[in-house]
């Protein structure tokens, strides 16, 4: 088997499900998430990904995808129950997002973790060549840098979180915390979307393993294991060349006139998650339509929601709450050929993605808690002409770097309300300059900045860098 002097290491390979007639993979891509950040770097730099290939039973071997070799791990149904629907899904994804939901705790599931993140360290350690680098991605992996270190100590070897990092009180409910603590410390460096997150991941190894730490510094044994913030960020030199191209600007005026040609169009695209706030946000707006403040013939909703995690039971019975209630909203303030909300749950192709930014006055991502939200940042980069408003959570790692945002707290309904109205009313004068500010710090701060910063940190003065395709 071919080896690599870089492996990407993650629950799934960046491909569609299936393959096409001449045997063809090709990326998928999805609104936000971990392939859409690391797709425009791996297109032309030589790599091996080790990931899922999306079914359950045998591996299936996979053909590569321009200079990227996939390297598949197989997971039987017990896997998927256990380990990705388990664990990661049901156990640490809503600890991690602030136990909106009540995180869930069984053996069988932790026993499961074990099992498939040595899978992944034994395909991770025979795909990388002799010193190579490895990053490792993500909260379903997070034993994979201290089981990889163990099979190959020669390894340099990065992992980066995308989900927010809880603090102390939260995580310590984990029956096993020390042992995830200390799988994620088996990398040289170790990322997060923010600088809080660096800091409670210090003071619970400070607390639970009693190691010396700092936000920046962990001793381990004889190695120091540096840690910090490492914000992701999208091609937006791609996104602002999508939204241009004229087909996507006459499909944009084209989705307007189906809409109703109205005075306001709101949008939000969000994965069907209950961290996401779509509840709270459709609660919002139907209370301003109930006061009069927005009207259905002036004001149109375009809420893009498409399904994830279908088997897991909180998220049918989200999927239900949430259909049910854009029933009532359109019910009780729709008219014929008007409704309130045009519900959306299948996924658009990134050109359909650019023609709703583009036509969106007023995007609204208002999630409980996210690791950093992508979607905010490819709208920034969408608004080429720099208009539209943005309406950003509070708890949107985003937040931190676009404050001409229109901030909200998503759990203040009054707030939320009156951040919707701010944004549809605001002052073209005002929206400007906002917006220009937002896209220029996207410019400066895109996808290979993002990469450079961390792999600069990682490699330490190696040589994968070359690889990288320069910003601009």
């Amino acid at each position: 088997m071919r080896q690599s002097s870089l492996v990407v290491v993650a629950n799934r390979l960046p491909i569609d499900d299936s393959v096409a007639p001449d045997g063809a993979c090709e990326w998928r891509r999805s609104p936000g998430g971990l392939v859409s950040a690391l797709h425009p770097l791996l297109r032309h730099t030589p790599a091996t990904w080790v990931g899922w290939a999306g079914g359950t039973g045998p591996a299936p071997s996979l053909p590569d995808i321009g200079s990227v070799r996939m390297r598949t791990v197989p997971l039987s149904g017990e896997d998927f129950r256990d380990h990705y629907e388990g664990f990661a899904n049901s156990t640490l994804w809503p600890l991690y997002h602030d136990a909106v939901e009540q995180p869930e705790y069984h053996r069988r599931w932790w026993e499961a973790y074990q099992r498939v993140n040595q899978r992944f360290a034994e395909a991770t350690a025979e795909a990388a060549e002799q010193g190579a680098v490895v990053w490792v991605q993500d909260y379903h992996l997070q034993l994979v840098p201290g089981l990889l270190r163990e099979l190959r100590p020669d390894l340099r070897i990065g992992f980066f979180l995308h989900v927010p990092f809880p603090p102390p009180e939260l995580f310590m409910q984990l029956p096993r915390r020390a042992e995830l603590l200390r799988g994620m410390l088996g990398a040289d460096l170790i990322g997060f979307q923010r600088a809080q997150a660096a800091h409670n991941f210090a003071q619970l190894v400070a607390k639970v393993l009693e190691l010396p730490a700092t936000d920046r510094r962990i001793g381990v044994g004889d190695r120091v294991v540096r840690i910090g913030a490492f914000p992701v960020s999208i091609d937006t030199a791609e996104m602002a060349a999508l939204a241009a191209r004229p087909d996507v600007v006459a499909r944009a005026q084209r989705l307007r006139h189906d809409l109703g040609d109205p005075d306001h169009v709101i949008l939000s695209v969000d994965r069907m998650d209950y961290t996401k706030g779509i509840e709270q946000r459709l609660k919002a707006y139907s209370e301003l339509l109930a006061s009069g403040h927005v009207k259905v013939r002036d004001t149109v909703l375009v809420q893009v929601a498409v399904p994830s995690r279908e088997r897991v039971t909180q998220y049918q019975i989200l999927r239900d709450r949430v259909e049910r209630e854009v029933g009532r909203i359109n019910g009780e303030f729709g008219r014929v050929g008007e409704p309130a909300i045009h519900y959306l749950t299948q996924p658009f192709d990134r050109a359909e993605l650019a023609a709703l930014y583009r036509v969106a006055d007023v995007m609204a991502v208002t999630p409980l808690r996210d690791g950093m939200n992508l979607v905010a940042k490819e709208y920034v980069a969408a608004r080429v002409d720099d208009t539209g408003s943005l309406l950003l959570s509070e708890f949107a790692g985003s937040a931190a770097e676009l404050p001409q945002a229109h901030l909200v707290n998503p759990h203040d309904l009054e707030g939320l309300k009156q951040g919707l109205l701010s944004a549809l009313e605001a002052d073209p004068a005002d929206v400007t300059p906002r917006m220009r500010a937002m896209r220029e710090h996207l410019h400066r701060n895109d996808i290979r900045a993002w990469a450079r910063s961390y792999l600069s940190a990682l490699d330490d003065g190696g040589s994968l860098l070359t690889h990288l395709a320069p910003t601009g």
